[in-house]
C-alpha cells in the first residue's frame, strides 16, 4: 500500500515512549526494541498529552485521529497505540520520514 489509501484488513500495534513537556513535538529515537520515543510538548495532565500524541500521529501519519486507538499506557510514558488502515512498512516509512 503506498498511495497513502485505506486498507481495510491493514492493522498494526506500536509501542511509544512519551516524553511530554519537550520544547517541540518529534520524532526523537527509535529504538532497538521497536519502541518509537517521541517528545510532546503537552504536559502530562487531563490527558492533554495523549490528545497530543494523537495529533501527531495523525499529522506524521497522514491519517484521520480517528483511526488511532491509545490501547495501554494512558495513565504513564510507555504506551501501546493501534493504528488502523496502515500496514508496518507504510508506518515505519512515514515515521522514518519525519525521523531522518
Amino acid at each position: 500500500m503506498t498511495n497513502g489509501k485505506r486498507d481495510a484488513g491493514a492493522s498494526t500495534m506500536l509501542s511509544i515512549r512519551v516524553i511530554p513537556r519537550a520544547k517541540k513535538c518529534e520524532i526523537s529515537e527509535l529504538m532497538q526494541d521497536g519502541t518509537i520515543k517521541i517528545r510532546l510538548t503537552a504536559p502530562p495532565v487531563d490527558g492533554k498529552a495523549n490528545m497530543a500524541l494523537v495529533d501527531f500521529l495523525s499529522d506524521i501519519l497522514e491519517i484521520p485521529s480517528s483511526r488511532i486507538e491509545l490501547v495501554s499506557g494512558l495513565k504513564g510514558r510507555n504506551k501501546r497505540v493501534h493504528i488502523n488502515g496502515l500496514d508496518e512498512q507504510t508506518i515505519l516509512r512515514r515515521i522514518k520520514g519525519h525521523y531522518l
